[in-house]
């Protein structure tokens, strides 16, 4: 099981709410060019935050700074539809790919393709909800059909697999090398 301590779970916290914050759409990432991490972000959390309450905080955090980007940056607001709502479960569905992750955990590379699927699963489903839910429902398409949303899938897909991936890969080299100097400490010094 994937439970670090309390003192860790508020620095993972605090990394995850920064990394959200500096790549989130227009936010900042246009300034350092970084993929968008929020996706990773939600997955990340779920593996790693044991309090329930922060699925709601993040997603408080991602809503907040749409809304502050459009208000206030003139980032368009094309994407804010009714569908918006359903960022909530499709975030929900990431949050809780990472829980299910978690559960099977352990610091070996074993755990590794578990890793890959629930990421995997976890995003695919929150591309279907999110972008099948802004097809279909936004009032944006005149004639939505599922031929139509078969190929934005495939358009949009591969990039949000993507730039998950890149996060949940470089958040795994940070744990492997944590986990490795948390094992080569001398007994007295472990934390």
């Amino acid at each position: 099981m994937l439970a670090p301590a309390r003192r860790p779970q508020l620095a993972i916290a605090t990394a995850l709410v920064l990394l959200m914050t500096a790549s989130r759409g227009h936010h900042l990432a246009s300034l350092a060019h970084l993929p968008g991490a929020s996706w990773a972000v939600f997955f990340l959390a779920g593996a790693y935050l044991r309090p329930r309450w922060a699925l709601p905080a993040l997603l408080g955090l991602a809503f907040s700074l749409d809304y502050v980007a459009i208000a206030w940056q003139g980032v368009s607001e094309f994407c804010v539809s009714a569908a918006y709502v359903a960022l909530i479960p499709a975030y929900a569905a990431l949050w809780g790919a990472g829980r299910l992750y978690a559960a099977r955990h352990s610091d070996t590379v074993r755990t590794l393709p578990w890793l890959a699927v629930c990421a995997l699963g976890g995003v695919v489903i929150c591309e279907l909800i999110s972008s099948g839910s802004f097809y279909f429902f936004s009032g944006r398409f005149a004639e939505p059909t599922l031929a139509v949303f078969a190929e934005r899938l495939a358009t949009y897909l591969p990039g949000d697999l993507g730039n998950a991936a890149f996060w949940i890969v470089m958040a795994t080299g940070v744990h492997a090398c944590f986990a490795m100097l948390a094992h080569t400490a001398p007994r007295g010094q472990r934390t």
